[in-house]
């Protein structure tokens, strides 16, 4: 298991989740959501700092797929994303399928008694800790990173 921070990124229409690992790559945990009234400029910009403040080498960004593996109007959205992320940040960006992420997430917080209106605050977050946490079990289990590399200008990361 490589070590070292690595980012969760869960791309929504309204709000960027944020996450992140320990050192070691055992766990993942809520850090933050980035509203999306910003421009992207702003959103990226923001996850750059996130990145710079906890040291990161790794962004993993939720690749969203239907059931069936295909591209929905989101996945254009969170490829763009990354895309400015990878440009930005000089720093490894990798696509993680993240189907059923947030709705694992939203599961998970009702079971801790939160109703769908409560949690939209931190819905982006819980699913940000559920795509970069079976990012590192995939990689603890396989032993190979998680994902796809995301290209940058052309070149693989």
């Amino acid at each position: 298991m490589r070590g070292g921070v690595r980012l969760g990124i869960d791309v929504g229409k309204a709000r960027i989740g944020v996450s992140r690992s320990d050192f070691h790559g055992m766990l993942a945990m809520p850090v933050e959501t980035i509203v999306r009234k910003m421009s992207n400029d702003d959103a990226v910009s923001r996850i750059a700092e996130i990145a710079s403040e906890l040291e990161a080498f790794e962004i993993i960004v939720g690749h969203p797929l239907n059931m069936q593996g295909e591209s929905t109007p989101s996945t254009d959205d969170a490829i763009a994303c990354a895309l400015a992320v990878a440009e930005a940040l000089s720093l490894p960006v990798r696509l993680v399928d993240e189907r059923l992420s947030t709705v694992s997430a939203q599961s998970a917080l009702h079971r801790v008694g939160r109703t769908t209106k409560s949690s939209r605050s931190v819905i982006d977050q819980v699913a940000a800790v559920i795509i970069l946490q079976q990012a590192l079990d995939t990689e603890r289990s396989s032993g190979n990173p998680p994902g796809t590399p995301v290209e940058q200008r052309g070149q693989a990361t």
